[in-house]
């Protein structure tokens, strides 16, 4: 697991959490150079009290601490009688330094309750950009364009990305197409993003490759829209992409078959590690085809050992890599702490 750092009252505290136990670990040292060593629990889901003891064992100091939420922590630490000895309020504030994106499906029923509060969470734990898979009737969880680009930007985040979903029965349709996308794309203008993506869900029912031709036309159709209007259009992929039809992979075919100057490709590489392939073949093979990475794992980043990233980052360059994302879909924790230790594992173990 992922350190988490914090400064507190002159004091430097690595922790981290073990998720069997509930147990809080930490180690640090003060202002004079001291080394302590501290373990805790939680009380309660937003209470957890810390016994620091120095190196020869000797209890020294207990810290109380009170979450906000999880970038904002009331501290107060008491001596061996149970006296006060000091109080202070902690506000995470992690550096943006390494332009790392989020996906905000990992925090999709926090942002239903209430958007403005997780995106300032977000922007507290040094996330750059969010990307949003919500938008219909013009906007992103109940607001306009106008109001979620503001929101976003108040949290100290841009809105650079949007999965939008629109697959027409007839790909020839293009009056249907035209009056969709347009549409679509002049709200993401307002709302300023950089790029748009999609993704398909219905490739385990395509039995021929003139079907998946026709995908590949309509991308190229989008693309040339959404270029026109000064945006990217991106595919993502999950794991059906690296199925057969007639012979062939799919996603080699809509790779091979898609106009580079319209369509990119943005890697779940989640997905294509359940697809059955290595990531880095198709860096490789397609180079500079990948414009944007989602991060993600089984559960927690980095937790389940199947996916080596730390290879997988060093084809950035030759994927063509321009945005990272983290992403988190299931959960061994809150999903605002999860994606904090996924920031903690991109900035710190993945982006050197």
């Amino acid at each position: 697991m992922p350190k988490h750092f914090l400064k507190i009252n002159n004091h430097n505290i690595g922790y981290h959490v073990n998720s069997v136990t509930d147990t809080v670990f930490a180690a640090g040292h003060n202002a004079g150079g001291i080394f302590f060593t501290g373990k805790g629990k939680f009380s309660s889901e937003n209470h957890w009290t810390m016994q620091d003891k120095d190196l020869n064992g000797n209890k020294t100091m207990k810290v109380d601490f009170n979450f906000q939420n999880y970038t904002d922590v009331i501290l107060e630490g008491f001596d061996n009688e149970n006296h006060s000895l000091w109080k202070t309020r902690y506000i995470k504030n992690n550096p943006k330094d390494k332009n790392i994106g989020i996906q905000l499906v990992s925090v999709h029923d926090d942002m239903l309750k209430n958007p403005e509060e997780t995106l300032t969470q977000l922007g507290r734990m040094g996330y750059s950009y969010v990307e949003t898979f919500v938008y219909k009737n013009g906007g992103f969880y109940g607001q306009s364009p106008e109001q979620f680009r503001a929101t976003v930007e108040k949290s100290g985040m841009k809105f650079l990305g949007s999965m939008t979903f629109f697959d027409p029965e007839d790909k020839n349709d293009d009056a249907a197409i035209n009056v969709w996308w347009n549409k679509t794309i002049q709200d993401h203008k307002i709302a300023g993003v950089e790029y748009l993506s999609t993704s398909n869900s219905k490739l385990k029912g395509i039995k021929t490759i003139k079907e998946l031709q026709e995908y590949c036309n309509y991308y190229n159709k989008v693309g040339k829209l959404c270029k026109k209007n000064g945006l990217k259009f991106v595919y993502h992929n999950h794991a059906d992409e690296f199925l057969k039809v007639e012979g062939v992979t799919v996603y080699d075919y809509f790779l091979q078959n898609t106009n580079p100057d319209y369509v990119y490709f943005q890697s779940d590489l989640y997905w294509m590690q359940r697809g059955g392939v290595n990531p880095i073949d198709y860096f490789k093979t397609y180079p500079n085809r990948f414009i944007s990475w989602h991060v993600k794992d089984y559960k927690e980043l980095g937790e389940s050992g199947k996916i080596d990233f730390k290879d997988i980052f060093n084809y950035q360059k030759i994927a063509g890599v321009q945005y990272i994302l983290s992403e988190v879909e299931d959960y061994s924790f809150p999903s605002l702490y999860s994606v904090g230790l996924a920031w903690d594992n991109v900035y710190y173990e993945l982006l050197k």
